[in-house]
């Protein structure tokens, strides 16, 4: 049995398939690299790296934190990952520069070929169709449905290209978005994500039709948070596992911590004397099984034979606690997604850049330790370039450094950050030739959403700690519980650690949109050239 949500941490927008005896899922990856990972799983619940994709997306000043430009926020979105006669495909846009990207291999640790398609298509999903024809559907509020050219770099000429579902922007904070698209037993069926003002949380909607241009009809089928905050589980796709049985990987918002996956058994189901039942074994399913079905265009109720297989989401649209799920490969032991790291040979896998490296600005050295020079001089962490990061766990996590800062220079700080909008690090900070501790933080200037809210301002210093000499061995520990979001900052003084300051806040917000991250930061605030060594980070 397992419970919710599976892998802890932020893997937003997931897009599940399966090959042979192998489940893979592939997460938006935005502004870190490299970039596009792909998780590989044998039961759906546990997930390791199979494989990220590319180094840079667009390899443009904002990737590279080039002066004031960043690309946070922004970066690789919502990928639609399909295998088809012997290839992987990976598809999506590049929010920052409002093109489309497709990456193809002929295995999931590659090579992977990339090439552009003409044109923007938001929250794309790709869909390879039995006549060898080939689709997408992408769009917010309004769901297009364009097909490709046989090369899948273009629209085709003279193909379709036609909106199929339309949301009511009177009736929703969130429209339609997110769509997955399918061809089960001969019916097209499309996933989405929208956000009622009815319910309040984001929901999960499904439509159907047996031509693939439509008419499609479908309902909601999925709104509830777990009992969490109002945080509706939603957007994410249908896969199938050898057996039969069928399941979806969404995600939650869940704070600062970001958007972690859910799972969530789907049965198909048809309607028929008053109950209703499983569409391939005919046996009663409990619960109302009454859906609301409308059509997609014009949003009016519609109805649907009741011998067309239409998906239930959990019990009837409920997520269910606990339940079974396949086990391809027992005993199977799984690489962990985060590490502790002793930095001796090369970087683990489980760390990723914040932004593009400058490769020559770090090295792991012989004898064990991430050294990193600053080759910039930057106002505030988030503009450092070579911040090496991993994604933090929830419910609680921790994770511990050894920080050398002899080689700083004046103005230098370095140290354990808590990378997300409203950052927060503890770190040492060089001036006038001797070493202090800092407690350095965002303090709360941005309110809402945090759209366009990009960070060019000095953070507050709001604790500091003459030391006596240049090496300290840092500490934060992370509690996302119930979203209370916040790190606390320690330092080891004569084998204990003691804590620096009060706790500090993290918030989820759109300026960054990602989940909070241990990252390993230096950046200068007078001149480049300073330099700090990093050793022996734990992960607990």
């Amino acid at each position: 049995m397992m419970m919710n949500p599976i892998t802890k941490t932020d893997y937003p927008d997931p897009d599940v398939i399966r090959v042979g005896d192998t489940f893979y899922m592939v997460s938006t990856t935005m502004y870190f690299f490299p970039g596009g990972e792909i998780l590989r799983s044998y039961d759906l619940v546990h997930w390791e790296i199979a494989a990220r994709i590319f180094d840079a997306i667009d390899d443009t000043g904002a990737e590279h934190l080039s002066g004031t430009e960043n690309a946070y926020g922004k970066g690789m979105w919502a990928a639609s990952l399909r295998y088809h006669d012997g290839r992987f495909y990976v598809l999506f846009v590049s929010h920052g520069q409002q093109d489309t990207h497709l990456y193809t291999a002929p295995a999931i640790e590659g090579p992977w070929e990339h090439k552009r398609i003409k044109g923007y298509f938001h929250d794309a999903s790709l869909l390879f169709d039995d006549d060898g024809r080939v689709f997408l559907t992408s769009g917010n509020m309004q769901i297009h449905l364009t097909e490709l050219n046989a090369e899948l770099s273009a629209p085709k000429e003279g193909g379709i290209d036609t909106v199929i579902i339309r949301d009511d922007p009177e009736k929703v904070f969130l429209g339609y978005e997110g769509s997955h698209f399918y061809k089960i037993n001969g019916r097209y069926y499309i996933t989405l994500i929208h956000w009622p003002k009815s319910t309040s949380r984001r929901t999960e909607a499904v439509f159907t039709a047996d031509r693939v241009e439509g008419p499609y009809i479908g309902c909601d089928v999925c709104s509830d948070d777990m009992g969490y905050h109002g945080q509706g589980v939603a957007q994410g796709g249908i896969v199938d596992a050898p057996d039969g049985r069928r399941y979806s990987i969404m995600f939650r918002d869940s704070g600062a911590i970001g958007r972690v996956p859910v799972l969530v058994p789907v049965r198909f189901t048809t309607r028929f004397d008053g109950k209703c039942h499983d569409a391939f074994t005919g046996a009663v399913i409990p619960g109302a099984c009454a859906p609301d079905f409308r059509d997609g265009l014009t949003g009016e109720t519609a109805v649907l034979s009741e011998e067309v297989p239409f998906p239930v989401f959990g019990d009837d649209g409920i997520i269910p606690k606990t339940f079974g799920t396949p086990d391809l490969k027992p005993g199977y032991s799984y690489e962990p997604l985060f590490t502790s790291d002793d930095f001796k040979g090369s970087l683990r896998p489980q760390w990723q850049w914040n932004h593009i490296p400058d490769s020559a600005l770090w090295k792991v050295l012989p004898e064990g330790g991430l050294s990193v020079t600053t080759g910039t001089v930057s106002v505030n962490p988030t503009e450092a370039r070579n911040t090496l990061t991993q994604r933090m766990a929830y419910p609680t996590c921790s994770g511990t450094v050894t920080v050398d800062a002899t080689g700083l220079k004046d103005g230098d700080i370095a140290g354990l950050i808590a990378l997300q909008g409203k950052y927060g690090m503890i770190g040492i900070a060089k001036e006038n030739g001797s070493c202090s501790l800092v407690r350095l933080v965002r303090e709360e200037a941005v309110k809402g959403f945090g759209i366009g809210s990009s960070d060019h301002e000095p953070g507050t210093i709001t604790d500091r700690i003459l030391l006596d000499g240049s090496v300290v061995r840092l500490k934060m520990d992370a509690d996302f519980t119930d979203m209370k979001d916040e790190v606390t900052f320690s330092y080891e003084k004569d084998g204990t650690f003691v804590r620096l300051g009060e706790p500090h806040k993290l918030v989820f917000r759109l300026d960054h949109f990602t989940g909070a991250r241990f990252g390993l930061c230096v950046f200068a605030t007078k001149e480049p050239g300073g330099t700090v060594v990093f050793r022996e980070f734990r992960y607990e």
